[in-house]
């Protein structure tokens, strides 16, 4: 099993819905400063039970949703989605069937998670 796409809403720089595709087992995230590595991570971290705003690079788990910009009002929650590829079933028990499992989390403004 494997992690093929990240879908993102909402979560720190990523306003707009995004999706990120992982096509191979080995992938690299690779770009200039400030487009958004470190939060691809952190979101990767998020959904996976990362409970410590602190290790999420932020002072509380609000920090995680959009705050606004010069261009852009904040937004109300945040949503992130793993998709992992179980193809080969190797993920057993009553998933086995799944071809995609998918793992996914969000939070409002109110704390809400």
């Amino acid at each position: 099993m494997r992690l093929s796409k990240l879908k993102l809403s909402g979560f720190k720089s990523f306003v707009d819905p995004t999706t990120v595709h992982f096509p191979s087992e080995l992938t690299g995230v690779v770009g200039p400063n400030g487009c958004g590595k470190s939060n691809v991570i952190d979101a990767v971290r998020w959904v996976m039970g990362e409970s410590s705003a602190k290790h999420l690079r932020g002072d509380s788990m609000a920090d995680v949703i959009f705050n606004g910009s010069s261009a852009r009002k904040p937004v109300a929650q945040a949503s992130v989605e793993l998709v992992f590829d179980n193809a080969e079933g190797a993920l057993g028990g009553q998933y086995a069937s799944y071809n995609e499992i998918s793992l996914r989390r969000q939070v409002t403004r109110d704390g809400q998670s």
